[in-house]
């Protein structure tokens, strides 16, 4: 099976009802200075009640605060301050990349997964189908598809092994 990330600005539990076990659930509310611990707890709290694990982006701290499964690295965060925190045994840091400089910062952050934008979404990170694959063998690390997936395109991640990939639209 597929793992899937679904990025989430605000708390709708009618998307997350849809979701399968296989979903990994990603906060990443930037419009707020703060973030809003009590909207992450309620947000863990259905998480946990619908079997999936939960993520919150750029805020590590907080993140092992909570007690959450793991947290997400955006491509323009370049703080390697998370490297001297203790984490439980399961917590998984992921992070996002666009090019080779990006990927090797991921790689000196420790993240066990590197989302690797965009495949299919024609944006300024667009790299289509062959540059994503080219890009992608840069790192030794797992790479998970990102941008403009949908259910027209998804059958063409069958042509990498052990496809992954996150999105918004594909959720909503």
């Amino acid at each position: 099976m597929m793992m899937k990330y679904y990025f989430i600005n605000k708390f709708e539990t009618n998307n997350i009802d849809k979701l399968d076990k296989q979903t990994i659930i990603i906060y990443r509310n930037y419009s707020l200075n703060e973030p809003d611990e009590k909207i992450i707890i309620n947000i863990k709290k259905y998480c946990k009640k619908k079997r999936l694990k939960f993520y919150l982006s750029n805020n590590i701290k907080l993140a092992i605060k909570l007690n959450l499964d793991g947290a997400y690295i955006p491509s323009f965060n370049n703080s390697i301050k998370h490297l001297s925190f203790s984490f439980k045994n399961n917590f998984n840091i992921v992070g996002s990349a666009h090019n080779l400089k990006e990927i090797k910062i991921k790689e000196i952050q420790k993240v066990s997964k590197i989302f690797i934008s965009s495949i299919f979404k024609k944006n300024q990170n667009y790299l289509g189908l062959n540059k994503f694959r080219l890009t992608s063998n840069l790192t030794k690390k797992k790479v998970v598809a990102l941008g403009g997936i949908s259910y027209k395109n998804i059958h063409k991640l069958r042509l990498f092994k052990n496809p992954e990939f996150a999105g918004i639209s594909f959720f909503e």
